[in-house]
Protein backbone atom coordinates (compact mmCIF):
# COMPACT_ATOMS: atom_id res chain seq x y z
CA UNK A 1 0.00 0.00 0.00
CA UNK A 2 2.65 2.58 0.79
CA UNK A 3 4.86 1.45 -2.75
CA UNK A 4 0.98 2.70 -4.40
CA UNK A 5 0.69 5.96 -2.45
CA UNK A 6 4.27 6.84 -3.39
CA UNK A 7 3.14 6.02 -6.78
CA UNK A 8 0.57 7.99 -6.99
CA UNK A 9 2.17 10.41 -5.00
CA UNK A 10 4.54 11.02 -8.19
CA UNK A 11 1.87 10.34 -10.65
CA UNK A 12 0.15 13.63 -9.46
CA UNK A 13 3.13 15.37 -9.33
CA UNK A 14 4.23 14.52 -13.14
CA UNK A 15 0.44 15.58 -14.07
CA UNK A 16 0.51 19.12 -12.36
CA UNK A 17 4.47 19.72 -13.97
CA UNK A 18 2.88 18.75 -17.13
CA UNK A 19 -0.53 20.84 -16.51
CA UNK A 20 2.21 24.45 -15.77
CA UNK A 21 4.47 23.62 -18.91
CA UNK A 22 1.12 23.35 -20.76
CA UNK A 23 -0.43 26.45 -19.17
CA UNK A 24 3.17 28.27 -19.98
CA UNK A 25 3.40 26.97 -23.29
CA UNK A 26 -0.53 27.86 -24.13
CA UNK A 27 -0.09 31.66 -22.82
CA UNK A 28 3.59 32.27 -24.57
CA UNK A 29 2.02 31.09 -27.89
CA UNK A 30 -0.74 33.51 -27.11
CA UNK A 31 1.38 36.17 -25.97
CA UNK A 32 3.44 36.08 -29.43
CA UNK A 33 0.60 35.60 -31.79
CA UNK A 34 -1.02 38.45 -29.72
CA UNK A 35 2.03 40.58 -30.15
CA UNK A 36 2.30 39.83 -33.97
CA UNK A 37 -1.56 40.56 -34.40
CA UNK A 38 -1.09 44.12 -32.97
CA UNK A 39 1.89 45.05 -33.99
CA UNK A 40 1.27 44.38 -38.19
CA UNK A 41 -2.89 46.10 -37.28
CA UNK A 42 -1.13 49.08 -35.98
CA UNK A 43 1.31 49.43 -38.96
CA UNK A 44 -1.79 48.38 -41.38
CA UNK A 45 -3.32 51.44 -39.50
CA UNK A 46 -0.81 53.92 -39.61
CA UNK A 47 -0.65 53.35 -43.64
CA UNK A 48 -3.73 55.18 -43.85
CA UNK A 49 -3.78 57.08 -40.64
CA UNK A 50 -1.22 60.24 -39.80
CA UNK A 51 0.42 59.62 -36.86
CA UNK A 52 -0.85 62.75 -33.96
CA UNK A 53 2.08 62.61 -31.99
CA UNK A 54 5.60 60.25 -31.63
CA UNK A 55 6.96 59.63 -28.07
CA UNK A 56 9.98 61.56 -28.99
CA UNK A 57 7.93 64.61 -29.25
CA UNK A 58 6.17 64.10 -26.27
CA UNK A 59 9.80 63.45 -24.16
CA UNK A 60 11.56 66.29 -25.60
CA UNK A 61 8.00 68.87 -24.97
CA UNK A 62 8.61 68.00 -21.39
CA UNK A 63 12.48 68.61 -21.85
CA UNK A 64 11.48 72.49 -23.07
CA UNK A 65 9.07 72.44 -20.37
CA UNK A 66 11.90 71.62 -17.32
CA UNK A 67 14.07 74.39 -18.78
CA UNK A 68 11.11 76.81 -18.39
CA UNK A 69 10.43 77.53 -22.04
CA UNK A 70 6.95 76.03 -21.92
CA UNK A 71 5.32 72.71 -23.57
CA UNK A 72 6.48 73.19 -27.06
CA UNK A 73 5.55 71.20 -30.27
CA UNK A 74 5.52 72.58 -33.72
CA UNK A 75 4.05 70.54 -36.30
CA UNK A 76 1.54 70.72 -39.23
CA UNK A 77 1.13 67.59 -41.52
CA UNK A 78 1.92 68.37 -45.23
CA UNK A 79 0.48 65.63 -47.64
CA UNK A 80 3.03 64.04 -49.99
CA UNK A 81 1.91 66.15 -52.70
CA UNK A 82 2.22 69.00 -51.66
CA UNK A 83 5.27 68.94 -50.02
CA UNK A 84 8.12 70.31 -52.48
CA UNK A 85 9.97 68.24 -54.35
CA UNK A 86 13.19 69.99 -53.59
CA UNK A 87 12.71 68.66 -50.07
CA UNK A 88 12.25 64.94 -51.23
CA UNK A 89 15.41 64.68 -53.16
CA UNK A 90 17.30 66.72 -51.05
CA UNK A 91 16.29 63.89 -47.91
CA UNK A 92 17.10 61.11 -50.15
CA UNK A 93 20.26 62.57 -51.33
CA UNK A 94 21.44 63.72 -47.51
CA UNK A 95 20.06 60.57 -45.96
CA UNK A 96 19.53 57.64 -48.06
CA UNK A 97 21.33 57.36 -51.38
CA UNK A 98 19.61 54.16 -51.65
CA UNK A 99 16.42 55.01 -50.53
CA UNK A 100 14.66 53.88 -53.50
CA UNK A 101 16.20 50.55 -54.11
CA UNK A 102 16.78 49.34 -50.72
CA UNK A 103 14.51 46.92 -48.88
CA UNK A 104 15.06 49.23 -45.49
CA UNK A 105 18.36 48.30 -44.63
CA UNK A 106 21.56 50.43 -46.65
CA UNK A 107 23.75 46.85 -46.11
CA UNK A 108 27.28 49.28 -47.51
CA UNK A 109 26.25 52.21 -45.28
CA UNK A 110 25.94 50.14 -41.84
CA UNK A 111 29.18 48.45 -42.85
CA UNK A 112 31.32 51.84 -43.50
CA UNK A 113 29.52 53.17 -40.57
CA UNK A 114 30.87 50.37 -38.54
CA UNK A 115 34.46 50.39 -40.01
CA UNK A 116 34.61 54.30 -39.47
CA UNK A 117 33.31 54.22 -35.85
CA UNK A 118 35.64 51.51 -35.08
CA UNK A 119 38.65 53.63 -36.51
CA UNK A 120 37.39 55.99 -33.92
CA UNK A 121 36.48 58.48 -36.27
CA UNK A 122 32.96 60.57 -35.63
CA UNK A 123 30.39 59.81 -37.50
CA UNK A 124 27.00 59.29 -37.81
CA UNK A 125 25.04 55.75 -38.25
CA UNK A 126 23.99 53.86 -41.29
CA UNK A 127 20.25 53.97 -40.39
CA UNK A 128 18.08 54.57 -43.38
CA UNK A 129 15.44 56.90 -43.36
CA UNK A 130 12.76 53.69 -42.99
CA UNK A 131 14.95 52.84 -39.90
CA UNK A 132 14.14 56.17 -39.03
CA UNK A 133 10.59 55.99 -39.36
CA UNK A 134 10.49 52.88 -37.96
CA UNK A 135 11.83 53.98 -34.76
CA UNK A 136 10.05 57.54 -34.61
CA UNK A 137 6.80 56.61 -34.98
CA UNK A 138 7.08 53.10 -32.94
CA UNK A 139 9.46 53.29 -30.60
CA UNK A 140 11.17 55.50 -27.96
CA UNK A 141 14.29 57.13 -28.13
CA UNK A 142 17.23 55.58 -26.41
CA UNK A 143 19.78 52.65 -27.39
CA UNK A 144 19.78 49.40 -26.06
CA UNK A 145 19.69 45.45 -27.95
CA UNK A 146 15.42 44.93 -27.55
CA UNK A 147 15.11 48.56 -29.00
CA UNK A 148 17.19 47.60 -31.97
CA UNK A 149 15.84 44.42 -32.53
CA UNK A 150 12.23 46.10 -32.31
CA UNK A 151 13.82 48.63 -34.82
CA UNK A 152 14.59 46.03 -37.40
CA UNK A 153 11.01 44.07 -36.72
CA UNK A 154 9.19 47.35 -37.97
CA UNK A 155 11.62 48.65 -40.51
CA UNK A 156 11.01 45.16 -42.12
CA UNK A 157 6.79 45.59 -41.49
CA UNK A 158 6.30 49.10 -42.96
CA UNK A 159 8.95 47.75 -46.40
CA UNK A 160 6.33 45.24 -46.37
CA UNK A 161 2.93 47.18 -46.38
CA UNK A 162 3.59 50.76 -47.19
CA UNK A 163 4.89 52.24 -50.64
CA UNK A 164 8.02 54.14 -50.28
CA UNK A 165 5.78 57.40 -50.51
CA UNK A 166 4.21 56.61 -47.63
CA UNK A 167 7.55 56.51 -45.89
CA UNK A 168 9.15 59.32 -47.14
CA UNK A 169 5.96 61.18 -46.55
CA UNK A 170 5.28 60.03 -42.92
CA UNK A 171 9.62 61.04 -42.55
CA UNK A 172 9.46 64.77 -43.61
CA UNK A 173 6.33 64.96 -41.54
CA UNK A 174 7.53 63.51 -38.41
CA UNK A 175 11.27 63.97 -38.04
CA UNK A 176 12.64 66.01 -35.41
CA UNK A 177 13.87 69.05 -37.58
CA UNK A 178 14.34 71.88 -34.62
CA UNK A 179 13.68 72.90 -31.15
CA UNK A 180 10.42 71.62 -30.65
CA UNK A 181 9.93 71.49 -34.72
CA UNK A 182 8.55 68.43 -36.23
CA UNK A 183 8.29 67.93 -39.75
CA UNK A 184 8.71 69.80 -43.31
CA UNK A 185 6.02 72.34 -42.63
CA UNK A 186 6.66 73.41 -39.40
CA UNK A 187 10.41 73.61 -40.13
CA UNK A 188 9.98 75.69 -43.57
CA UNK A 189 7.65 78.16 -41.40
CA UNK A 190 10.27 78.43 -38.29
CA UNK A 191 13.76 78.95 -40.74
CA UNK A 192 12.22 80.67 -43.72
CA UNK A 193 8.77 81.89 -43.17
CA UNK A 194 6.94 80.25 -46.25
CA UNK A 195 5.41 76.68 -46.40
CA UNK A 196 7.80 73.42 -47.18
CA UNK A 197 5.45 73.51 -50.66
CA UNK A 198 7.58 76.49 -52.02
CA UNK A 199 11.44 74.97 -50.77
CA UNK A 200 13.91 75.99 -52.99
CA UNK A 201 16.70 73.53 -53.77
CA UNK A 202 19.08 75.94 -51.37
CA UNK A 203 16.43 75.94 -48.48
CA UNK A 204 15.42 72.37 -48.61
CA UNK A 205 19.25 71.68 -48.58
CA UNK A 206 19.44 73.32 -45.55
CA UNK A 207 16.94 71.88 -43.85
CA UNK A 208 18.33 68.53 -44.51
CA UNK A 209 21.68 69.49 -43.89
CA UNK A 210 20.70 70.00 -40.23
CA UNK A 211 19.06 66.54 -39.18
CA UNK A 212 22.26 65.60 -37.83
CA UNK A 213 21.61 67.53 -34.94
CA UNK A 214 18.44 69.52 -35.44
CA UNK A 215 18.36 70.84 -31.57
CA UNK A 216 21.87 72.66 -32.31
CA UNK A 217 22.25 73.82 -35.77
CA UNK A 218 20.10 76.65 -37.57
CA UNK A 219 18.96 76.53 -40.82
CA UNK A 220 18.94 80.36 -40.89
CA UNK A 221 21.91 80.57 -39.29
CA UNK A 222 24.12 77.74 -41.00
CA UNK A 223 27.83 76.87 -39.73
CA UNK A 224 30.27 76.14 -42.05
CA UNK A 225 29.91 72.53 -41.69
CA UNK A 226 26.12 73.26 -42.38
CA UNK A 227 26.70 75.26 -45.86
CA UNK A 228 28.97 72.76 -47.35
CA UNK A 229 26.71 69.91 -46.48
CA UNK A 230 24.08 71.88 -47.79
CA UNK A 231 25.95 72.83 -51.27
CA UNK A 232 26.57 68.96 -51.51
CA UNK A 233 23.14 67.89 -51.47
CA UNK A 234 22.10 70.73 -53.71
CA UNK A 235 24.88 69.46 -56.40
CA UNK A 236 23.70 66.07 -56.54
CA UNK A 237 19.72 66.57 -56.26
CA UNK A 238 18.93 65.94 -59.61
CA UNK A 239 20.92 62.53 -59.55
CA UNK A 240 18.03 61.20 -57.41
CA UNK A 241 14.26 60.23 -58.57
CA UNK A 242 11.64 60.17 -55.75
CA UNK A 243 8.44 57.89 -55.27
CA UNK A 244 5.38 58.85 -57.64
Amino acid sequence: MAIKRTYNQKTRKKSVKRNWINLVKKWAIRLVVGFFAITILWVLALKFINPPITYLMIQRGFEWKKEGKGFKIEKEWLDYNAISNNLKKAAIAGEDAHFMTHNGFDTKAILEAFEKNQEGKKLRGGSTISQQVAKNIFLWPGRSWVRKGLETYFTFLIEIFWSKKRILETYLNVIEMGQGVYGAEAASRYYFNKSATNLTKKEAALIIAILPNPRKWDARRPSNYVNRRANSIVRYLNHYSIPE
